[in-house]
């Protein structure tokens, strides 16, 4: 099959809305050797795909962790149990899936690539974060700093793109949940928000109008995260947007 082939059978699952489907034609287009992983038709693609399998497993596992809430004590409690962590190592196998393939989608990056680097160091802090978000004790320190190293990695490179472009705005979007859900420093989460929404503001003036709906979208969830977040600055809030 051809590389074109598998990105139609993608763009058709995806309005099937067969995300398994559409990850896994993705996942067979970036392992061809003439594929161009920087293309950004496909890596949104395989975003798009992914995002929506690893989305229904994580909704799943959040309320299977409250339903486990209300029943500790009852004779039901086991049975949550077991299924949480089938739903769990579901949601493991699919993060790991992406990291894997992500390792070697980087490497065939070219340097001078900047959106495409920014958008999958990005890509592998997100899926180290939904890691750390079920992990425990060791294994979760282990994932929560891969999160962060990647997430670090990808704001570096994101200095080389103008502030107003989508792709580093949606980095200082999940970066700054990270630190407010994963690490629990708001007051980190909050800086690194303000700061991106601060540039971008700046050079509003020079935003290309190609990307000025996807740019000002994110920019209005940064402003409403930080509203969130100072409002209440020592609470928890599940609902933070991420890109």
């Amino acid at each position: 099959m051809s590389d074109r082939e598998f990105i139609k059978l993608a763009k058709i699952a995806e309005q099937a809305e067969r995300y398994e489907d559409m990850s896994d034609y993705m996942m067979q287009y970036m392992n061809l050797k003439e594929t161009s992983v920087a293309d950004p038709e496909s890596r949104n693609l395989l975003s798009v795909a992914f995002k929506n399998v690893v989305g229904a497993k994580r909704s799943s596992w959040r309320i299977l962790s409250a339903l486990k809430d209300q029943h500790k004590g009852r004779e039901s409690e086991p049975v949550l149990n077991d299924y949480t962590e089938k739903v769990v190592a579901e949601l493991k196998n699919v993060c790991n899936t992406v990291l894997n393939l992500l390792e070697d989608i980087i490497k065939k990056v070219p340097s001078e690539n900047t959106d495409a680097l920014v958008f999958y160091q990005k890509m592998k802090g997100d899926y180290y974060r939904y890691l750390a978000e079920v992990a425990k004790d060791t294994e979760r320190d282990e994932v929560l700093e891969k999160s962060s190293a990647a997430y670090e990695s990808a704001k570096t490179e994101s200095s080389k793109l103008p502030p107003t472009h989508p792709i580093r705005l949606g980095l200082a979007l999940n970066f700054s949940v990270f630190y407010y859900e994963i690490k629990n420093e708001p007051q980190k989460a909050c800086e690194l928000a303000k700061e991106a929404f601060d540039d971008a503001i700046a050079e509003l003036d020079k935003l290309q109008e190609d990307s000025y709906k996807d740019s000002t979208l994110i920019m209005q969830l940064l402003r409403d995260n930080l509203t969130l977040w100072t409002a209440d600055i020592h609470g928890e809030n599940d609902d933070d947007g991420d890109n």
